[in-house]
């Protein structure tokens, strides 16, 4: 393996960590309603855990409105429940075969607290970016200590890796503080 195979490497993994971030990014809720909000949560389908999007249909009634038409009238009531069980602090209530989902107004104190999380997510992005950036360091050294690369291309590695996770970190602050204003905006 080469320095630049390293930092490639790197790149790529830094590169997932801040796909994760805006997954995660995208599961907190800014009083506005989207489909995305429910794709994590998880259905009982006869018997194992499935994903509702591969029960039912999600679409948009409105903008603070979620609609879940699940495909079979068996699992109208077991999608209830995983919307109503899941930590996302939603109450569908069902007409017929279709699910309403409503996106309560978020008050200024609960906004603080999606904001705490939101902060703790980047901080956790940020701390997976800086963990990458040891890893290619350390394996650089050991290219050095087995003699296939010098002292000078170390050096120089190091400053190139941490000009990437320069970059990385600044793309996940200015991700929080999208978000942040997002989650602060009435």
């Amino acid at each position: 393996m080469t320095i630049a195979d390293i930092k490639k490497n790197a790149e790529q993994k830094m590169q997932r960590s801040i796909e994760s971030f805006k997954g995660d990014l995208a599961k907190v809720r800014t009083g506005r309603a989207h489909t995305g909000l429910l794709d994590h949560i998880q259905v009982d389908y006869y018997g194992s855990m499935v994903p509702i999007s591969q029960v039912a249909n999600l679409t948009l009634i409105d903008a603070r409105t979620i609609g879940v038409q699940p495909w079979e009238k068996k699992m109208v009531s077991a999608v209830e429940k995983a919307i109503r069980d899941s930590d996302l602090g939603l109450n569908p209530s069902t007409q017929g075969e279709q699910i309403r989902v409503p996106m309560p107004a978020l008050t200024e104190e609960r906004r603080r607290e999606l904001v705490k999380v939101v902060k703790n997510e980047a901080e956790n992005a940020k701390i997976a970016v800086r963990n990458l950036r040891r890893d290619a360091n350390e394996q650089v050294k050991k290219l050095v200590k087995d003699k296939l690369a010098s002292e000078d291309e170390e050096r120089r590695s190091a400053d190139e890796i941490q000009k990437l996770t320069d970059r990385y970190v600044a793309e996940i602050d200015k991700l929080f503080q999208t978000k942040e204003a997002e989650i602060m905006t009435v």
